[in-house]
């Protein structure tokens, strides 16, 4: 062997390269359990669960990539659900607070939740500290800010809502490895609301639309919320729902499964008074079967049969 050789002898190239168990690491995380929960508990929303897999499969991965040296940096985590009342978004947003702790996103695995009401003062110099107290406690996990338009409001010149926006820009932007802001409302008023904040439109990497649920959907919610407390519903009183949802679907205020709550505690209320009655009258001791049904009766009797060209009143008082 010649003395160049010895001295510079060929590189020879590894072809072994950096890997990571994706399956491994999907496992260990549990975010599996929390996906098959959203599933499992939520009725419909196929578009929403399949951004929220998409957003859990891409941390999923950026965890994998720090593991071999390849990171990309932190990603940004800030999004915004927008949707009619009662489809769902603050369970969700449960659910992904729990999808971010599990992948060590976030230290806790914690949402508080709050309205412009919590953020923004009545008068000068209250804002600041208020706003501030909501953030300190959502530190470290995640601040979910319903109807978030509120907090914007350009025809009072003395309203006090901006402030809070400010601090809230400045947290998101210098304090985005320790807590993730979840922005709600209805979808119409959140572009409008981006529009003119166009700081918040910047730091929210994940915009997800919650659409309403159809009658089909509404009434398997509805016999859902009515197993959890031990009712039912037979034929004749499912039928009348079904009718129900249907007149109450075109009417204003509707509110998805707020609103199947709100009815179907009505209708747990007529049918209280129904036995009630019938137990005053026949003196004999009311059965189980009487106790968990809910009747057709119980449901005809709402004001939405009476008259459907009359507008509903609001939904607590239905």
């Amino acid at each position: 062997m010649s003395a160049e050789a010895i001295l510079d002898p060929p590189v020879i190239e590894s072809t072994d390269t950096p890997s990571v168990d994706l399956v491994a690491l999907f496992r260990e995380s549990g975010i599996g359990e929390v996906l098959a929960e959203l599933d499992r508990d939520l009725v419909g929303l196929v578009p929403v669960k399949t951004r929220i897999r998409e957003i859990a499969a891409h941390l999923l991965v950026e965890r994998a990539r720090e593991t071999i040296g390849i990171a990309s940096g932190a990603p940004t985590l800030h999004m915004c659900f927008s949707g009619n009342p009662g489809t769902g978004k603050t369970t969700v947003a449960l659910r992904m607070a729990e999808v971010l702790h599990r992948l060590g996103y976030i230290r806790r695995n914690h949402l508080v939740s709050v309205t412009r009401d919590d953020l923004v003062g009545q008068y000068i110099g209250h804002t600041a500290p208020k706003t501030r107290d909501v953030l300190k406690r959502a530190m470290g996990g995640v601040l979910f800010i319903d109807e978030a338009y509120y907090l914007y409001r350009p025809e009072n010149e003395r309203d006090y809502g901006q402030e809070a926006i400010e601090i809230l820009l400045q947290t998101m932007e210098n304090q985005r490895g320790d807590l993730v802001v979840i922005l709600a409302g209805y979808e119409s008023r959140m572009d409008t609301f981006f529009k003119s904040n166009p700081g918040f439109r910047s730091r929210i990497a994940h915009h997800i639309t919650f659409p309403d649920y159809d009658a089909a959907e509404l009434l398997l919610i509805a016999e859902r919320m009515l197993d959890s407390m031990h009712y039912r519903l037979d034929h004749a009183s499912r039928d009348a729902f079904e009718d129900y949802l249907a007149r109450r679907i075109a009417q204003p205020n509707f509110a998805n499964a707020r609103s199947v709550r709100n009815a179907l505690d009505r209708a747990r209320l007529r049918q209280a008074n129904r036995l009630f009655a019938d137990a005053l009258h026949g003196g004999a001791p009311t059965g189980s079967a009487a106790l968990t049904l809910i009747a057709a009766s119980d449901i005809l009797a709402s004001r939405i049969f009476a008259d459907s060209s009359d507008t509903p009143p609001p939904d607590p008082i239905r």
